[in-house]
């Protein structure tokens, strides 16, 4: 009898790893279904899903990898609105749009190099110093933008951000894209491996021969690239960049990751399951804005949703 109770609660842990994300996104398309028909099936509401859902998955896979290290990124919402308000003040100006992308996305990077310096110079945790940098990268936003929004992109970048590839919009398309290649990250490189052996213990990994400082620094150059690509589409989404953009939006990431499987305490996690989650919090706020749902009960239900995955998440590595 122990040896079948066993059994049991390790396949109840294999099936929750493997199709628990994909089954929460079912079940709430159907429950949306259910509520609204009339509006659910429709090409545009799927199109508007992949739209919104765009910026949370961008933003969640750069703070997968800081996760995935046993830290966490507070500040991608701060880097999102300052990279972006970085490429509106340039296209405002005159640069070409892809010129202003390129700098806007790079940034991103300087931003997520900042926060790497800082973790490793002074040895504080990941929460300490972007909680810091969330406030400064903030700041500097209202100081160049001087609180004010910025418009009046260039046409051919508000084009392009607006067309649909077969149904589907350029800016999940860029989503995927970004999804893929750090999926061959993280599953077919070796800097790939070392990160997963660094979030799994960071003792073995130093004895092993990796780079910690190093490794550590690439991870929220990552994300700070995530962010400047979310900050990029965004702006094509908006039409406009606010200095108070991606407010919140560290929530989304953190509950998208978690929500895909990665767990909080390192380690462990897909960029398939992240993309899964990207999409059940765009499914959640698109539902909850067609229920007429008040924002500020959309941010009580991201909260619950966080606490009850990372403790599903712990419930389900104690069983396995």
């Amino acid at each position: 009898m122990p040896t079948k109770m066993k059994e049991r609660e390790l396949t109840f842990s294999q099936a929750w790893q493997r199709y628990g994300t994909l089954g929460i996104l079912v079940l709430l398309l159907v429950i949306l279904a259910i509520l609204r028909p009339s509006f659910f099936f429709k090409t545009s509401t799927i199109t508007q899903i992949l739209s919104q859902s765009s910026v949370n998955i961008l933003i969640a896979l750069g703070e997968f990898f800081a996760i995935l290290i046993a830290g966490i990124d507070l500040s991608v919402g701060s880097v999102v609105a300052l990279s972006g308000m970085f490429m509106a003040k340039l296209m405002v100006s005159g640069t070409s749009p892809i010129a202003a992308v390129l700098l806007g996305v790079f940034m991103g990077a300087l931003l997520g190099f900042i926060n790497g310096i800082l973790v490793n110079s002074t040895g504080l945790h990941p929460f300490i110093i972007t909680l810091g940098t969330q406030a400064i990268f903030r700041g500097v936003t209202l100081i160049i933008s001087d609180s004010s929004a910025v418009f009046g992109f260039p046409a051919s970048f508000s084009r392009f951000m607006a067309q649909r590839i077969f149904y589907v919009p350029v800016a999940a398309i860029i989503a995927i894209a970004a999804a893929l290649i750090l999926a061959f990250l993280t599953r077919q490189t070796k800097l790939g491996r070392n990160i997963y052996a660094l979030g799994g213990n960071r003792e073995s990994a130093w004895y092993s021969g990796i780079n910690i400082k190093l490794h550590t620094l690439i991870v929220f150059v990552i994300s700070g690239i995530c962010a400047g690509i979310a900050g990029v589409v965004l702006l094509g989404r908006v039409g406009s960049a606010e200095p108070a953009a991606a407010t919140g939006f560290e929530t989304y990431a953190i509950a998208a990751a978690i929500i895909g499987g990665t767990s909080f305490f390192g380690g462990k996690g897909k960029i398939f399951g992240v993309v899964m989650g990207g999409l059940i919090i765009g499914v959640i706020n698109f539902g909850m804005n067609l229920l007429s749902v008040s924002s500020t009960l959309q941010q009580v239900v991201m909260g619950a949703l966080i606490i009850g995955s990372v403790t599903l998440d712990r419930f389900v590595a104690g069983r396995k």
